[in-house]
């Protein structure tokens, strides 16, 4: 997965005055690459995105205390599926690699395998003995990384 960040740089020239420099525009990507203006870099920023995106529908995931997440089509405004299952507050919520998954954890010890294009849960997976913070997924959709309160880390293998 690529990362682009763009950074403006102002000038302060007094604690009230605030000058933009617009022509200093720094942009940093995984092959070093420089952009000599804001639209070549929107340009870039936009193919890299197609390009992830493939043709699958543009969705976002949120994770809430309320116990649930909600499963959204940003093009389609009144679409959104509901998703239960957690026992206790949803403290993660992240999209695998590939974009077929989608990962949640929770204070209730457990984290969550769900199905993107159905919204449903696959499998849940148990033996944290806390809270579940955070998770991480291999590159190539395969394992899942999850940590928890105690500091300890497990590895799922989401095919079995």
């Amino acid at each position: 997965m690529y990362s682009l960040t763009c950074f403006k740089i102002f000038l302060v020239v007094h604690r009230q005055f605030a000058l933009p420099v617009s022509s200093f525009i720094l942009a940093f990507d995984h092959t070093g690459r420089q952009y000599s203006s804001p639209q070549e870099l929107q340009k870039v920023a936009l193919e890299r995105y197609n390009k992830m995106k493939g043709n699958f529908p543009e969705r976002l995931v949120s994770g809430s205390d309320d116990f649930t997440m909600f499963l959204w089509k940003p093009a389609d405004d009144n679409n959104s599926k509901l998703m239960t299952g957690h026992q206790q507050l949803v403290n993660h919520v992240c999209f695998s690699p590939d974009g077929q998954w989608i990962a949640s954890a929770s204070f209730d010890k457990s984290v969550k395998l769900s199905n993107v294009t159905a919204g449903e849960s696959i499998t849940t997976f148990h033996g944290h003995v806390g809270p579940v913070y955070q998770m991480s997924w291999s590159a190539d959709s395969r394992l899942l990384l999850s940590g928890n309160k105690d500091s300890t880390l497990k590895v799922w293998d989401i095919r079995t």
